[in-house]
């Protein structure tokens, strides 16, 4: 099974899509992990791209992919079996962002192994470039745009499940977990 979860920043796209990889006994493949280098640098779009592509070849039987990335979309949308959209209100997917934030400042958690990228009160809460801000920023585009891949002709051979509230989740994993034996 090859599974991609988007939604907002802060949705909870890492945490679900960790758990479906273990229960489905496929790699983890994180977007972000791709992309980010350190010092907060990007990964150039082709090296990116080609980061993607090796992680996806290197499990050809499932994995399961994290993370939005719309110009990834022609790369991993034309082998994923499901897409899993987590379009949570605004309110939560805020409330999460800032606990999560507030978390990793606190305990100085590396967000990506090797990169030494930490968040700081300064660039959560300070910056142009804040995480909050960009999920502020993105909540109502990323709706339009999953909205409008949903009924896209493109994507006809996807099935999407949209998840609109927390209590959805663990009924999506068992149910893809039968859908696997």
């Amino acid at each position: 099974m090859k599974i991609n979860v988007v939604g907002t920043s802060g949705s909870g796209k890492s945490t679900l899509a960790r758990k479906l990889a273990s229960v489905l006994d496929v790699p983890h493949i994180q977007l972000d992990q791709l992309y980010w280098q350190a010092d907060w640098q990007g990964t150039p779009d082709d090296e990116f791209f080609a980061r993607l592509r090796q992680a996806m070849a290197a499990s050809p039987d499932g994995w399961v992919i994290d993370g939005n990335f719309d110009r990834t979309r022609h790369i991993k949308w034309p082998e994923a079996d499901i897409v899993i959209w987590l379009d949570l209100g605004f309110w939560r997917v805020l409330s999460q962002s800032v606990r999560r934030a507030i978390e990793r400042i606190v305990t100085r958690e590396e967000l990506w192994p090797g990169t030494g990228n930490r968040e700081s009160f300064r660039q959560t809460f300070l910056s142009r470039r804040s995480i909050l801000l960009w999920s502020l920023g993105t909540w109502r585009q990323n709706r339009r745009r999953y909205l409008a891949a949903m009924i896209d002709p493109a994507y006809r051979h996807i099935r999407f499940i949209r998840l609109t509230h927390r209590h959805e989740l663990a009924t999506c994993v068992s149910a893809l977990v039968q859908r696997n034996r």
